[in-house]
């Protein structure tokens, strides 16, 4: 039995089947780069949906966290720590924002934004208490928690899980007319993601983010922009609201902010936002954790060079470039993203995503799949230009064979 046969057996055997992993076991990594316990290579073409953005074992990062480690890793909030106020400072800063609100999931993130937000209805906009309603876009993931799931529109992740959170109302994502109608005055967010990740890599249409920031402006509503994915240099910007030079209300981070060490989220906003909060009334034993804050805090500096956001839109424009060429081929029905991440969409008749990723583990290269038809392709910012093009040319050999 090999080594890789052994441990999918001792999974199987002992772990929920939560997931349907590809057939890899990774012992090692570096870069871009995964080696899997019998010593093959594979090139990192997901980068942990965008939590990996300056790769594995980024040394910066990994000694910050050493040092950390050596002093102390978590005192609860029931203590200050002398990482808390700058990290709490610097992200607020990064984000043009006042206030920071740390968590440690993404989830808990959204969470998070979902209580401010109804919080702030009922204390600053004076909703009526218990009717605070939360827009929400269809095809979104936001999380798995049983609140989270009740607004989503993906049987998988849904079903069985009920009864469910209410307060949400459901609009077609990109659709402005139907964002409108469905602001009431009750109606205290629009909870969305700038690019929907899960859902396949959706771009929405031109003057979309724009539309929605005049439209909660206009009527008195926050704007919950739910970057976990899409921000921190993976799109070419900072932020991908600032692809239509839009300032939400509120952010929602995770994944890239723990660079791939330490899972590290955050709620960011104004003081007259998240100041709604007191003493008591929610928080999170590890969030903001010393440990989390050392990482965080070199991710900051990481991304205030600009470095990893010009190489995200560099790169990206060459992705899109080499993929939308895939699009004559036959094999190809779509191409779509921003910066440094795609959704390709396979044509039927050459396989589901599920069938792509598979072979593309016979060549070394590591994507996955989404919805059936489609490959989400999203490499750690630090690739070089040969390593990416030496996984599209693998891509395009499966895809055109």
């Amino acid at each position: 039995m090999s080594r890789t046969t052994s441990a999918f057996a001792a999974a199987e055997a002992h772990s929920a089947h939560n997931y349907h992993p590809l057939p890899v076991v990774v012992a090692t990594a570096d870069g871009a780069w995964m080696t899997d316990v019998e010593g093959r290579r594979f090139l990192d073409l997901l980068a942990g949906y965008s939590a990996l953005n300056f790769g594995h074992g980024n040394r910066r990062l990994i000694e910050a966290a050493k040092a950390q480690l050596e002093r102390v890793t978590l005192t609860s909030r029931a203590f200050h720590h002398d990482r808390f106020g700058d990290f709490c400072a610097q992200l607020a800063e990064l984000c043009g924002m006042e206030m920071v609100l740390p968590m440690n999931t993404g989830a808990e993130a959204v969470e998070t934004a979902v209580k401010t937000a109804r919080k702030w209805g009922y204390r600053v906009k004076r909703v009526p208490a218990n009717m605070a309603k939360i827009v929400v876009a269809s095809d979104n993931f936001h999380g798995r928690t049983t609140t989270l799931i009740s607004f989503s529109t993906d049987p998988e992740a849904r079903a069985d899980y009920g009864p469910y959170t209410p307060g949400f109302e459901i609009v077609p994502y990109g659709d402005l007319t139907a964002l409108e109608s469905a602001v009431t005055e009750n109606t205290v967010a629009v909870l969305l993601e700038p690019v929907q990740g899960e859902a396949g890599v959706l771009v929405p249409p031109a003057g979309y983010l724009a539309g929605v920031r005049r439209i909660t402006r206009e009527r008195n509503v926050l704007f919950v922009a739910d970057e976990i994915q899409s921000g921190l240099g993976r799109t070419g910007r900072t932020f991908a609201c600032e692809h239509e030079d839009v300032v939400p209300d509120m952010y929602v981070l995770g994944k890239a902010l723990g660079g791939g060490v330490v899972p590290v989220s955050a709620v960011v906003s104004s003081a007259e936002v998240l100041g709604v909060h007191r003493p008591g009334e929610h928080g999170s034993t590890f969030g903001g954790n010393p440990l989390a804050c050392a990482v965080a805090l070199e991710v900051m500096a990481m991304l205030r060079t600009g470095e990893f956001q010009r190489r995200a839109a560099d790169l990206g424009e060459h992705l899109h470039r080499e993929l939308g060429s895939l699009l004559g081929s036959g094999a190809v029905t779509a191409v779509r993203g921003r910066g440094l991440w795609a959704g390709v969409d396979i044509a039927p008749e050459h396989g589901t995503g599920r069938e792509v990723s598979e072979k593309l583990v016979d060549l070394g290269v590591l994507v996955k799949d989404t919805h059936g038809p489609t490959i989400r392709i999203a490499p750690p910012l630090v690739i070089s230009k040969e390593d990416l093009d030496w996984g599209l040319d693998r891509i395009s050999a499966v895809l055109t064979a």
